[in-house]
């Protein structure tokens, strides 16, 4: 079994949702970290665990921020870290537990693994992955939300994200 290094200056864990009914609001987690181990020629063989620290939140806007990780939404001081164990991965799914906010979901994902290459730079071998989905983060307890004059609410309760890993293979 290989065990695999993130690396953190090539990988991104990012998210949009609806605001306001009419337009999408993008952000990111600046600090997160990962494990990978398995045989990259065989992705059934691969296990991933993932964490994000909430409180490296960024939709570059610090109100914004701030409000996301309060306790109407986060709650960043109670629930520091998101963590993602998955259970299987298949050439274009990856099924595992996500925790938010203290609540544990089976969750099933799109994933893309691509491949093997070699870092001209360091002269090692490299492979990544993208985890791509959408998630209800009202399952999560995640319910704050205003309602619209105009109709709708403020803020979707479905949440999109796309997280692209790159990892050194360790020798």
């Amino acid at each position: 079994m290989t065990n695999f290094k993130l690396d953190p200056v090539h990988s991104s864990v990012a998210f949009s949702i609806k605001h306001l009914m009419v337009s999408k609001v993008k952000g990111e987690f600046k600090e997160f970290d990962g494990e990978l181990s398995g045989d990259v020629s065989d992705v059934s063989s691969l296990q991933f665990k993932g964490s994000v620290k909430v409180d490296s939140i960024d939709t570059r806007n610090a109100d914004r921020d701030g409000h996301l990780k309060s306790a109407d939404f986060f709650d960043a001081e109670q629930y520091p870290e998101i963590t993602f164990v998955s259970k299987s991965i298949t050439d274009s799914k990856v099924t595992g537990d996500l925790t938010i906010k203290g609540e544990t979901r089976e969750e099933t994902f799109d994933i893309e693994h691509n491949g093997v290459s070699k870092n001209p730079m360091s002269g090692g071998q490299v492979t990544g992955i993208i985890v791509t989905g959408k998630i209800n983060r009202e399952d999560y307890g995640i319910t704050w939300n205003q309602a619209l004059e105009t109709g709708g609410v403020m803020v979707s309760k479905d949440v999109a994200f796309e997280v692209g890993l790159e990892f050194a293979i360790e020798e």
